[in-house]
């Protein structure tokens, strides 16, 4: 199946499985949703990550976290940049996301990264998503 935005995807997809209390979920693999998956798991939101041989290509499959069996750690996901609407942010630009307790993930010529990292670093780059 051909997706036209694949993080997008990717972010639905843990957004229905952790609203019906899933462990885990999978999608298909790329490069951009294995650097989200990263992010995500480095900054606690996820249990684990691992890429796993699925009927026809490469999947991922993330474990997720719940801080009791019926609360998540992830409360809310949200798409910035999109296919026909692309959202680029400078150094000083990177928004915080509810006053730092939730993460903006951002695409920079060094790599995918959290804003704060983003900001240390002294790059910019498109906003991706903001996830607390």
């Amino acid at each position: 199946m051909i997706v036209s935005d694949p993080v997008a995807d990717m972010l639905n997809r843990i957004r229905n499985a952790l609203m019906m209390h899933h462990d885990t979920v999978t999608l298909p693999a790329s490069r951009v949703k294995l650097a989200v998956a990263r992010v995500l798991k480095e900054e606690g939101f996820v249990t684990d990550f691992q890429v796993v041989k699925g009927r026809v290509d490469k999947e991922i499959k993330i474990s997720l976290r719940y801080m009791d069996k019926n609360h998540p750690v992830i409360t809310g996901l949200e798409r910035v940049s999109k296919p026909g609407l692309r959202v680029y942010v400078q150094q000083n630009e990177i928004p915080r996301v509810y006053g730092g307790l939730g993460v903006a993930i951002v695409s920079t010529p060094k790599g995918v990264m959290t804003g704060t990292a983003a900001y240390r670093q002294g790059t910019g780059g498109e906003l991706l998503c903001y996830i607390w």
